[in-house]
Order: C-alpha cells, then structure tokens, then sequence
C-alpha cells in the first residue's frame, strides 16, 4: 500500500535537509529543499539550496575579485543579508554545519583566499537572506507533514547546478519507497 504522505522519521538537526511536501504553495518554500544548520531549543535555522536568482555576486560586492557563482535566495528572513557555506577547512569563525561543511566565518579571511586567486568554485556558496522557525514551529510543522527530513551530503548541499525543482525531486525519490510519487506529483492536485 502507498500512503500519499509516507511517514519521514527524520529527525530534524544540523546538516540535514527538509523538503516541503509537494502541494505547499508558500512561494518561498514550495518545493524547496532547505539545508537546516542550527536546531535548538531557541528555534532553527537554515538556507534554501534551490531557489537560485539572476544577480551576480560581484553586482552586490563591487571590491571583490570577479567570482563567478550563482547566488541563492537562502529565505524570506533578513533579506538584506549576504550568508555563506563553504567547504574550507581551518576557516577562522567558522561554524560547522555538519563533517566538510561550514557556515560563515572572517569574510576577510575569504577575501584574502579570493585576492589571491585561489579557486573556491564548488568550494563556497553564497545566500541572500535565510529562513527561520520560532522553538516548537519546526517540530509541529514536521509533524503535520509540511516538511520531510532527509540527508543530503555535501557534494550535493554545494552544487549550484541543478535547477529548481530538480534538487527537491532527486532527494525526495532518494528517501526510498512510497516517495516516488510525491517526486513526480503535480504541483496544482486538481490537474492529477
């Protein structure tokens, strides 16, 4: 028997990753897959990997090298914000998100790695804004099955390559029978 909402016993924590169930028409989260990289009793927090928009790096910070990378809405929260992930070992200031990837840290210290022409392609990963739960709201949104929890490892967590919806679809067919279906369900249920 395939249930429509299969139950996900994910268990939400640094490092994992949620994915909105199909049918949430939330313009900031349908259909995303969010990196979580703080769960605490002071509430969560985390980046969408899949919601990539058309500004450059260089066209928001003017003193850096040219970089080329694609920038991510990370969320509806602090939008005016410039966030990072990176996978830079020995960073100063940074916060570990889970093993080989890491959030901020001494921007001048990325600075310095860039003015001197080291590559940081796939390396680093940049986000405007992020988004946020109050203590209790993740837990009770994961129990009325807006949101699966999964894993996702770091190779995957930095590409910038697939393009919108293609993340969430490969992660949830990744979390195994009786998801198959959500993966390919239509985003407006009355046109199944």
């Amino acid at each position: 028997m395939i249930r429509f909402t299969p139950k996900s016993n994910g268990i939400p924590e640094s490092g994992k990753v949620l994915l909105a169930e199909p049918f949430m028409a939330d313009p900031h989260f349908g259909r995303k897959a969010i990196l979580l990289c703080e769960h605490n009793e002071e509430g969560s927090f985390g980046f969408v990997l899949n919601n990539f928009i058309e500004v450059g790096l260089n066209e928001l910070l003017d003193d850096l090298p040219a970089v080329e990378c694609r920038l991510s809405l990370g969320g509806p929260v602090k939008n005016s914000n410039l966030y990072y992930l990176h996978t830079i070992e020995g960073a100063p200031d940074a916060i570990t998100v889970k093993p080989g990837l890491f959030m901020g840290g001494d921007f001048d210290w990325v600075r310095s790695l860039l003015d001197a022409g080291v590559q940081l392609e796939g390396k680093l990963r940049f986000f405007i804004g992020y988004a946020g739960w109050t203590p209790g709201q993740l837990e009770d949104e994961i129990k009325s099955r807006s949101w699966f929890v999964t894993n996702a490892d770091v190779d995957t967590i930095m590409s910038t390559e697939s393009e919108d919806e293609t993340l969430w679809k490969s992660l949830i067919t990744e979390m195994g029978e009786g998801f198959d279906h959500i993966a390919n369900a239509p985003v407006d249920p009355s046109m199944n």
